[in-house]
């Protein structure tokens, strides 16, 4: 968690009134998890941007609660934003303990190029973006990198059980789900519907040009 540090001080302003706290470049937050009492705080906002920004949702946070001992061990649960300004709202913590595993919807990231793309112009179905997985908080990765080089040829596909993790990682997700799959571009296809489209606005226009000419 290092560099990943929040402070965080108790709030008594409730409700419709924590405008004036936004307005102060404060930000709302809530604090809970299992088995401890929930709390309700607020950040610097310029601050809580920054963690927002490098922690996601999936790294862990060091919350330093004002009058707290040591930082506590946090994810970010929720963020909830102004849908037309952007601006920060509110934002909820979920405490965890370091001994006990959590369940997170890790982001799946592309990695490397696939020679099929690049060598015959095929193309890229990306239909799984998050793996669910189960593991220590300290052994949570940000992201799960997935390596197209292995594909090379159409109709080639990588599944959820292709995935290598460490064996203290547990997948939630359906094996059999497929994350990436290269499929043979349709270009030909296209053309074929274009010149079909073409042909029968040819055949309108004629049959309108007759109907236009008075009858002899």
């Amino acid at each position: 968690m290092e560099g990943l540090t929040l402070p965080a001080s108790k709030r008594d302003i409730l409700g419709k009134k924590t405008r004036f706290l936004r307005r102060q470049s404060i930000t709302p937050a809530h604090l809970f998890g299992h088995g401890i009492e929930s709390l309700t705080l607020q950040c610097d906002t310029a601050r809580l941007r920054r963690i927002i920004a490098r922690a996601g949702m999936t790294r862990l946070i060091a919350l330093g609660i004002e009058g707290d001992k040591k930082p506590r061990s946090v994810f970010l649960k929720e963020i909830q934003r102004d849908a037309c300004t952007g601006e920060l709202l509110h934002v909820d913590f979920y405490e965890v303990k370091k001994t006990e595993k959590v369940r997170v919807d890790v982001p799946i990231v592309l990695v490397g190029e696939a020679p099929a793309i690049k060598e015959k112009g095929c193309i890229l179905t990306h239909a799984l973006t998050t793996l669910s997985i189960e593991c220590l908080p300290d052994t949570l990765p940000p992201q799960i990198e997935v390596d197209l080089s292995q594909l090379k040829e159409a109709g080639q596909a990588i599944y959820v059980r292709d995935i290598a993790l460490t064996p203290d990682i547990t997948v939630n997700t359906d094996p059999d789900q497929m994350v990436v799959r290269v499929a043979e571009a349709r270009v030909e296809k296209v053309e074929e519907v274009v010149k079909a489209e073409a042909a029968a606005e040819a055949v309108e226009e004629v049959a309108e040009e007759k109907e236009e000419k008075p009858e002899e």
